[in-house]
Order: structure tokens, then sequence, then C-alpha cells
């Protein structure tokens, strides 16, 4: 999986550096902005898969569904601009999402955070560094927030860190900014499967929020909740949720 992740690593880099530069142009504000970007961060992402990976299939957020997908064991799964709002904002917390599923597993992913100048892969690393003695950081949504937030917070005295995208968010987690994402509320595939896959590649835990793993390229990629842990919190996290 080597060469898909440094494709999916460079998609992903190309898409934002050229996200970032469309904002910097400063030609366009909130909504057109986010419309616009959507659109060529999109084509050129189909583009290059199209012609890279020509056997694979592809899910994408901007793309109509092809059904085709179902019978197909790779599959490229993209969100070109995760975090629109954000990015017509001109935030920090929005993403690109570049992710392959094979057999329905997360096996390689790329975040590309172009406002922090990152690009998270599912290259194999260890856990960030947790201290379980000190109360958890849990990143939600800015706009939207678990039900479950607040009594999960209480129970594990975690902070709460309002933040834009999915993929934003998961890599905090990743960075070891935080110990907990946990959303429900529903979100699509690909909103969560490249920071999901990257996530796992680096030891964090990743399930729905019952308890069963995520797979993907489902006949409806509708994905209703999901949680990323530290591994430290894991259990914790689980048996504030049950009571």
């Amino acid at each position: 999986m080597t060469a898909d992740i440094a494709l999916a690593a460079r998609l992903a880099r190309d898409a934002g550096a050229l996200l970032a530069a469309l904002a910097e142009d400063g030609a366009l504000q909130g909504r057109a902005l986010g419309d616009a970007g959507d659109a060529a961060a999109n084509a050129m992402l189909m583009d290059a898969l199209r012609r890279e990976r020509p056997d694979d299939a592809i899910l994408c957020e901007e793309e109509r569904d092809d059904p085709a997908r179902l019978t197909a064991r790779r599959v490229w799964i993209i969100d070109p601009l995760d975090g629109t709002r954000e990015y017509g904002e001109r935030r920090d917390d929005w993403a690109v999402h570049v992710a392959l599923a094979v057999d329905g597993q997360p096996v390689v992913g790329a975040v590309a955070l172009p406002g922090l100048h990152q690009c998270w892969t599912s290259a194999p690393a260890p856990p960030p560094v947790c201290d379980p003695s000190r109360p958890p950081r849990m990143v939600v949504s800015r706009t939207r927030p678990a039900p479950e937030t607040q009594g999960v917070a209480a129970a594990l005295g975690a902070a709460l860190i309002p933040m834009g995208s999915a993929g934003a968010k998961a890599m905090a987690v990743v960075r070891g900014e935080a110990e907990i994402y946990l959303h429900s509320g529903g979100q699509y595939e690909w909103d969560n499967c490249a920071p999901v896959a990257v996530a796992l590649a680096h030891g964090l835990i990743v399930t729905r929020l019952d308890g069963t793993p995520l797979t993907y390229n489902r006949p409806d990629p509708y994905v209703a909740d999901l949680i990323i842990s530290h591994p430290a919190w894991a259990e914790p996290l689980r048996a504030a949720l049950a009571g």
C-alpha cells in the first residue's frame, strides 16, 4: 500500500494547495468561495485518480454515485473540501480527504490541513503521548455538537474544544491536542474514511458509538456516528456512553 499512501498524500496536498491559492486570491468570499473551491478541488482529484488508478472505483461527495463501485474491491473515497463553511470563512479548520477502502476496510488515507501546513497519512505510527491522570480534551462540532457531548464531558471531566471539519477534529486527536472525538447526528463515508484510516494507522481506537467497527463502500454511504479516541480513554469513554 506504500504507493497508494504516497498517491493519497500527493493528491491531498495538491488539492490543498489549489484551495489555499484560490482563497488567497481574494476575489471570492463566503459561500461563493466554498462552492468554487469544492468544484476546483473535485475536478483536480477526479482527473488525477482516473488517470493514475483507472481500474479503481471512486465515491466522492461532489460526484454522482455510481453503483458499479459496490462490486469493486478498491474504492477511493474522497472529500475535496471538508469544512466548506470554515474554508469560506478563511478559518484553519478545513481539510482535504483522500482515502482508499479495500474490501470495505479503510486501509489508505491522507488528510491535508492546508491552513496548518500539515498532511497526515496512514503510514503506521505510534499513538500520541497521553497522560491519563489529566482530564481529557474532546473535540466537537462547532455548529452541531453531538447530543451525548455534555453528558460524556461531565462524566469524564473533559474540556470541550469546538472545531470545524471532521478531518480537522480527527487530526487534533492524532496530533495529541485532544484525546477524544465524538460525533453523532450523521456524516457520510467521504467525511470520515480518510480520517479513520489515518487514526487507525496511528494506533487510535475508532468505532461507532455502539462499539462496532466502521466499514466502507456500502450501498448507503451514510454514517450515523463515530468515536476516535486515544487508547487510554477508550474504556472510560465507553462507560460514560453506557452510563
